[in-house]
């Protein structure tokens, strides 16, 4: 079992999806889709705010209003605050519609994939309270390949991999063992510590090795299998 997430910043998924097409391993695909999220709220006049938490970790403040975005049609409840980091301070946001996962529920996941179906998977998710909110994706990929079982999480992205120096493309590390990640996340900048992060949490349970890939170009797929990227393992 492989789930694969196909990162929002990707402009051409084609040849991916033709990879895709062409595997014969079970499948499980979660899709992103930060650039057009992000397009579509400037051009309605709102354009996308990012956030720092407390932890460090940079993601999009969900508000009413970007929440209307990403559903075109529906706006929740609020939930409680977000508390986010400003340089040395820590300031408190109203109104976020984003959240942590706490569960997956595979049950119709495995009834499509036994019967021959490949599941896509997109955030919102759902609240204790039947409300949408946002959640990180390249995190639901993760939590759906640990209750999936699956053996290999492949997150594409427009980058050749984990990169030492985010200016240089050849910088990229092949290799990352899980007592290594705290060490060289700080080279990570943005959504790509992120990523890192969400690597090593799966593999603490239990997959058994996270792609950091390049989903650009021909055949992204293939050259994954091949061991282009960067791979997280114990």
């Amino acid at each position: 079992m492989v789930v694969i997430k196909i990162g929002g910043s990707l402009t051409d998924v084609d040849p991916l999806l033709q990879d895709v097409a062409a595997c014969q391993e079970p499948l499980v695909l979660v899709h992103g889709a930060n650039k057009e999220l992000n397009e579509l709220s400037t051009r309605l006049g709102h354009p996308p705010r990012m956030v720092t938490s407390e932890r460090g970790e940079v993601s999009r403040f969900t508000d009413a209003t970007t929440m209307d975005h990403f559903l075109m049609a529906y706006a929740g409840k609020r939930k409680p605050d977000l508390r986010i980091k400003d340089g040395d301070k820590v300031k408190v946001l109203h109104g976020d519609h984003s959240g942590s996962i706490e569960r997956i529920e595979p049950k119709l996941l495995h009834l499509l994939i036994d019967n021959g179906y490949l599941p896509v998977v997109t955030p919102p998710a759902i609240s204790h309270d039947g409300v949408a909110i946002n959640v990180d994706g390249d995190r639901l990929a993760m939590e759906i390949a640990t209750a999936l079982r699956a053996d290999r999480l492949l997150i594409f992205a427009d980058t050749p991999g984990f990169m030492r120096d985010v200016s240089d493309e050849r910088s990229v590390i092949p290799l990352i063992h899980l007592d290594e990640v705290e060490r060289v996340s700080e080279y990570g900048k943005g959504r790509a510590r992120v990523k890192l992060l969400a690597a090593a949490q799966a593999i603490r349970r239990g997959i058994k090795a996270v792609g950091l890939l390049d989903g650009r170009g021909e055949h992204p797929l293939t050259r994954a299998f091949e061991g282009a990227g960067t791979w997280v393992t114990t």
